[in-house]
């Protein structure tokens, strides 16, 4: 499997969520509502986007 990029954007709030769901959007790099960023399509981070997948927006970039 290639590793390609993903285009990841949180759109939904951090505010009252559980640690571990706040751990992943922060290993992803995401800092604040509507913020984008370009991440490594690998096998950690599906897994990140799996466990929060609820609150992102993913598209193939």
């Amino acid at each position: 499997m290639a590793a390609g990029k993903l285009k990841v954007t949180l759109i939904r709030s951090m505010n009252g969520r559980i640690a571990k769901q706040k751990a992943c959007v922060m290993g992803l790099g995401l800092r604040r509502m509507h913020h984008t960023v370009l991440v490594e399509d690998t096998a950690c981070n599906r897994g990140m986007i799996n466990k929060v997948s609820f609150m992102l927006r993913v598209e193939e970039a």
